[in-house]
């Protein structure tokens, strides 16, 4: 069966002071799709353009070139907060996704209410609390007995968790996770991909997860793609992804660009 389409990129390209010494084009004509439910991994060197991507589909500012489609709908002219409506977001600094002094409680009222009518019924109700707890109780890191803890308390890994939890809450269109473990220990940061996988799979998320770590990105999701330069020059899923080693990846990198993978620590990690 057909899956639909959910995201189309279509000629993006995006400069830095153009017209100027400095200029850069950090997107260079990149076309990228996803059809729903896919859960793309994304890796490259320094400058190849991977968050700048995720920037330009997040509508952080408007593009040099090309066309962002979300759905169906063309979202190209769309400013940044009407595009949150429609997408969750997890970023490589644990503090950038929550609101430090407020509680855990606070945070997911905040998340869960995101895009609804404002209403001026007070506080947190009891049944909010208790599906608070739930999903809390699914991270499996003790925060569902944490409700009322302000969130600043928490370290690196339960804040990413949360976050991520906040992110999928409303059940994005697209869930964009830019680096989200990179900041974190070895060990956090595979129990935060534990539960980055779980979510994607029961929420049926469709997903584009930025990665510094080649394992890591052949490891989850069932498709990655390579970026060089601003486009995208690998891209591979299914039965050829689940074969692939971090070797396989480097020849082909090798193949694709002419050149050698330049990032130590995406090969070393």
């Amino acid at each position: 069966m057909d899956r639909k389409e959910m995201l189309r990129l279509s000629g993006i390209v995006k400069k830095f002071n153009p017209g100027t010494v400095n200029e850069k084009i950090a997107l260079n004509g990149l076309d990228l799709t996803l059809n729903d439910g896919d859960f793309v991994t994304v890796i490259g060197g320094n400058g190849a353009g991977k968050s700048t991507m995720l920037n330009a589909i997040a509508g952080v500012w408007r593009v040099d070139g090309g066309s962002v489609v979300l759905d169906g709908r063309d979202i190209t002219s769309l400013p940044e907060y009407k595009r949150a409506l429609y997408l969750g977001r997890v970023f490589q600094d644990p503090m950038m996704g929550t609101a430090a002094d407020m509680q855990i409680e606070e945070n997911l009222a905040l998340a869960s209410r995101r895009g609804k009518r404002k209403t001026l019924a007070p506080g947190i109700k009891k049944a909010e609390r208790a599906q608070y707890r739930e999903l809390l109780s699914e991270l499996g890191l003790g925060l569902e007995d944490r409700l009322s803890v302000k969130v600043g308390t928490l370290s690196g890994g339960q804040r990413q968790a949360l976050t991520l939890l906040m992110a999928a809450m409303r059940e994005p269109k697209l869930l964009l996770l830019d680096e989200h473990t990179a900041a974190l220990d070895p060990k956090t940061a595979a129990k935060v991909l534990e539960i980055t996988d779980r979510i994607i799979s029961e929420k049926k998320l469709t997903a584009l997860m930025i990665t510094h770590n080649m394992k890591d990105a052949i490891a989850h999701g069932n498709r990655l793609i390579m970026m060089h330069e601003g486009r995208v020059i690998i891209d591979v899923s299914g039965e050829e992804k689940r074969r692939l080693t971090v070797e396989d990846l480097l020849e082909m990198f090798t193949r694709a660009s002419g050149g050698e993978f330049s990032n130590d620590r995406a090969i070393l990690s």
